[in-house]
């Protein structure tokens, strides 16, 4: 009777770390999109790479808003480990989101880009620049690509913007080699 108490009570306190640990990774994506938006107000302001937490080692570059979705984000400077856990991140060596250019913004499936199972070809959004100038964009295509057997393709019309995150999204194991790829021509600016 003793022995199953005690593996009663290993099981149920292995579980409340598992469940804590997972809820953790919400509450942090959540957390820092608020944290972000004070950092975001200052950069609207004229101010540069304006750090939402004193540690930090990135800050917002742009917003990303989908009306349809109610989603609204900031994006981070940098598509890396130190950024995505908190919002979609900029890929570094690609145009800046909404300037002329490509521009690659990647983010984790199960947290910040998760809305992109359920867009659409023709769906328009927008992205808010550090200029304060809102530009607006249209899905033209969206693809799975396996990242072991081809490079990342972005969509190669000059002003375009490409969504990226892991795929499939109800995918248990963390990575994985495909990837959701959706690309979006600018239709104009305001």
């Amino acid at each position: 009777m003793k022995n199953k108490r005690i593996l009663f009570w290993l099981v149920f306190f292995t579980a409340m770390g598992l469940i804590a640990d997972g809820s953790y990774i919400y509450a942090k994506a959540h957390l820092a999109q608020h944290l972000i938006s004070g950092a975001w107000e200052q950069t609207l302001t004229g101010k540069r790479q304006v750090k939402p937490w004193p540690w930090a080692d990135t800050w917002p570059v742009a917003q990303l808003n989908v009306p349809k979705k109610a989603i609204n984000l900031f994006i981070l400077n940098g598509a890396n480990g130190a950024s995505l856990p908190f919002g979609p991140g900029h890929l570094t060596g690609t145009a800046f989101p909404g300037e002329s250019g490509v521009s690659i913004i990647a983010a984790h499936r199960d947290t910040h880009f998760n809305f992109m199972k359920n867009m659409k070809v023709g769906e328009q959004f927008q992205i808010q620049t550090q200029n304060n100038k809102t530009v607006h964009y249209e899905v033209i295509s969206m693809k799975i690509a396996d990242s072991r057997k081809q490079m990342l393709q972005a969509a190669t019309q000059s002003d375009s913007l490409t969504l990226v995150t892991c795929y499939p999204f109800d995918s248990i194991n963390p990575g994985g080699p495909l990837r959701y790829v959706v690309n979006a021509q600018k239709i104009n600016s305001l």
